[in-house]
């Protein structure tokens, strides 16, 4: 199989994070089409990201799609026995290695200690019976018999290894061959057929919606009540939007809503890496980071929307039969250990924050800035599009890992996770102290 070396550059990562979740809300409040049409590029989309796996033909309600699914499977299969068969060779080839060095070195002791042997021989007989410098020959004499015994039975047992590991190493060298070639064969046709099926996604669509039509006739008066169900479902359950009464809730709700679409984010990042490994044998150093990265900022975030829609998990047998004047109290009373944890996340992520630009080893003019070296505008100034986009730039404090990314922007949303959160909870205290001046 062809192998996959990309990397995810540093800059595109950040900007996904970005860019993804203002689009996605921007598509989200889109006036939905009364009924339920099929659209190309959706299709598309479907095919580049899941085309292996027939996923386009299920979304258009083909059946042709099951077609990829057995074929996907040999893939998967061929590239495991073609990984098993690499590793047999490399073990094989490993002993195959180990044995001839040691072959290479006993057969050169051996030649050296028959080499002694004559001399020692020659010397033992000339020296006084019964001397020290007798019984020291002795000595080197059996030593040199010693490693002619011993580096023969090594070499017997090196060439017994080499001749089982050569055929081993091999076959397998040929078993690893014919798995290769059969992966990428299968993988070309199902590129073929993802390249037939890309030509033929316009017809498919249209087809496609006009089943929908023939359908939608029937089974008019179905989703009416399906929908009817769903809206009065929908009813019993608070909306988010009912929550925000100022403007620190409506910023909560929006940071919610924001980082909730990440989440779709690492869809596409772990079916990469997924496809990326088992595929093309080609691990990412990077995904998995990059998602739990993601996940941390996701969570830091999404606290004051939470707090917000009351989404947290607490213990309530005493407080859910409080009036509400009687909660505000609770809350109010409560609220001092909510401050406490709020503004100590704050503060320690603002040093951490500060922390990760001023690292000692930093290059970058943001790490100048946060050490006090440059002035804010000096900093601003001195940004040029190679500072962005420069490999070797350093900006901070970075991952220990391959993929080095910086961690400064992850610290920052701690310091924007930790006062959205004490923003939401000055907001909840005035909610509260409204509700008692109420009494409602």
């Amino acid at each position: 199989m062809p192998s996959l070396d990309f990397t995810l550059p540093h800059w595109l990562y950040w900007v996904g994070l970005v860019l993804f979740p203002v689009l996605a809300m921007v598509l989200a409040r889109r006036t939905q089409p009364k009924t339920r049409i099929y659209s190309a590029p959706l299709g598309y989309m479907i095919l580049v990201t899941g085309g292996i796996l027939g996923l386009h033909r299920f979304y258009l309600r083909s059946l042709l799609g099951l077609v990829f699914i057995p074929v996907f499977l040999f893939i998967l299969y061929s590239n495991a026995a073609e990984r098993e068969a690499r590793s047999a060779q490399s073990d094989a080839n490993n002993t195959v290695r180990v044995a001839e060095r040691i072959i290479e070195s006993e057969s050169g002791r051996i030649e050296s200690a028959k080499s002694e042997i004559p001399s020692l021989e020659a010397e033992l007989a000339t020296v006084e019976e019964g001397s020290f410098a007798k019984r020291s020959v002795e000595r080197r004499l059996e030593r040199a018999k010693d490693r002619i015994e011993t580096g023969e039975e090594r070499i017997a047992e090196a060439t017994t290894d080499l001749e089982g590991a050569r055929p081993i190493a091999a076959s397998a060298a040929e078993e690893r061959a014919f798995w290769g070639k059969m992966a990428r064969s299968t993988f070309y046709l199902i590129l073929l057929a993802l390249l037939v099926d890309a030509i033929l996604m316009p017809g498919m669509v249209k087809k496609a919606n006009a089943r929908l039509a023939e359908q939608h006739v029937e089974e008019e008066d179905t989703v009416i009540d399906e929908v009817a169900e769903k809206a009065a479902e929908i009813e019993e359950r608070k909306p988010d939007h009912a929550y925000a009464e100022n403007w620190i809730d409506k910023l909560s709700l929006y940071a919610g809503e924001f980082v909730s679409y990440w989440a779709v984010i690492a869809v596409f990042v772990y079916y990469y890496e997924v496809i990326a490994r088992y595929v093309f044998n080609s691990p990412t150093n990077w995904a998995h980071e990059a998602m739990y990265l993601m996940f941390g900022m996701q969570y830091l975030i999404a606290g004051s929307y939470a707090m917000l829609t009351e989404a947290h998990v607490r213990v309530d047998i005493f407080y859910a039969p409080l009036t509400r004047p009687k909660k505000a109290w609770a809350d109010l009373v409560t609220s001092i250990f909510f401050f406490i944890f709020a503004g100590t996340l704050l503060m320690t992520s603002w040093i951490f924050a500060m922390d990760a630009l001023a690292v000692p080893t930093g290059n970058s003019v943001v790490s100048d800035w946060a050490r006090g070296d440059l002035s804010f505008f000096q900093m601003l100034g001195s940004l040029t599009l190679g500072t962005w986009t420069d490999p070797a730039v350093r900006w901070g404090e970075i991952s220990f890992n391959e993929w080095e990314v910086p961690l400064w922007p992850m610290k920052w949303m701690m310091v924007a996770g930790g006062l959205l959160l004490v923003l939401q909870g000055v907001s909840k205290i005035a909610k509260d102290i409204r509700a008692i001046a109420r009494g409602a």
